[in-house]
């Protein structure tokens, strides 16, 4: 891989938690509006956030398996995966514990580990 090929990586992998964060606003957003549920679905600006930036980050994935492999690029959703709880906990003051630092830890050991594999 080329310097750009692990920078895009890296980019869509923070890409995917802001996503998330995305969501979880829609969804807090979701219970301040009256309404039936297409109404409230319809006047949910952050959800059609959400889903338009799932829209651009599609665009990169796919732009990003053209010049990548798979198995190497989808190694770095885990990076995206360890942010989420993380950014949950510092944004929305979700609760954490030492399990969930434990967990993630692993899962980015195996990061490292995958980063090192030659392609057979």
């Amino acid at each position: 891989m080329k310097a750009l090929d692990y920078l895009l990586c890296a980019g869509f992998a923070v890409a995917l938690p802001i996503g998330q964060l995305l969501f979880k606003w829609a969804a807090l957003y979701q219970a301040q509006i009256a309404g039936p549920m297409p109404w409230k679905l319809l006047k949910n600006f952050p959800l059609m956030g959400a889903f338009g930036w799932y829209g651009l980050t599609a665009l990169v994935w796919f732009y990003i398996l053209t010049r990548t492999p798979l198995s190497t690029a989808y190694a770095f959703s885990i990076l995206g995966s360890a942010l989420v709880p993380l950014m949950a906990w510092v944004i929305f003051k979700e609760p954490a514990s030492w399990k969930f630092a434990v967990g993630y830890g692993l899962m980015l050991a195996g990061f490292l580990v995958i980063l090192q594999a030659k392609p057979s």
